[in-house]
């Protein structure tokens, strides 16, 4: 076998192995899959088709967020891979694209569907989970705070000050 096309087969196997690693498809088949499909629907915003539609990048956001390594330019590669293992024409690995079509995606569509996915796991969460047979939830009261309008101070007023 000549030296190059060793390095081609070991390159290819480096690349079939990368693109088996990333769960980028993964999390698009579950927002396309039956449970999210409806949800996902309801949110989509109006779109054209580019090469980074809303659930797909959605995708590569939620494989980015969970990664390892959290780069633009790693979820970038496995996209341009999966693409190219797909038999898709070949794109850029420049990461603009990717960025821009993030930057797009709707504040209230990742929101909801990060609520819808709490709610799931919450209901199919076993009995035998829950503390005295409650669920317990957490709350961080810490950092919120109030505007000081009247309708606030009705609602919460001021802690009487004891001397």
């Amino acid at each position: 076998m000549h030296p190059s096309q060793r390095a081609c087969i070991h390159q290819q196997k480096r690349i079939r192995i990368h693109a088996a690693n990333s769960d980028t498809y993964a999390f698009f088949n579950l927002l396309t899959g039956s449970e999210f499909l409806d949800q996902v629907e309801l949110l989509l915003p109006d779109h054209r088709e580019r090469l980074f539609p809303p659930t797909e990048t959605l995708s590569m956001f939620l494989a980015q967020a969970m990664s390892q390594d959290r780069s633009c330019q790693r979820i970038v590669d496995d996209a341009a891979i999966r693409r190219l293992m797909g038999g898709l024409p070949v794109c850029s690995t420049h990461t603009g694209a990717y960025c821009q079509a993030r930057k797009r995606l709707p504040l209230e569509m990742i929101s909801t569907l990060t609520r819808y996915t709490g709610r799931m796991i919450a209901e199919h969460t076993p009995n035998t989970w829950h503390w005295r047979g409650r669920r317990v939830r957490l709350v961080d009261g810490a950092t919120v705070t109030l505007p000081n309008t009247a309708a606030n101070q009705e609602v919460y007023p001021q802690p009487i000050q004891r001397q």
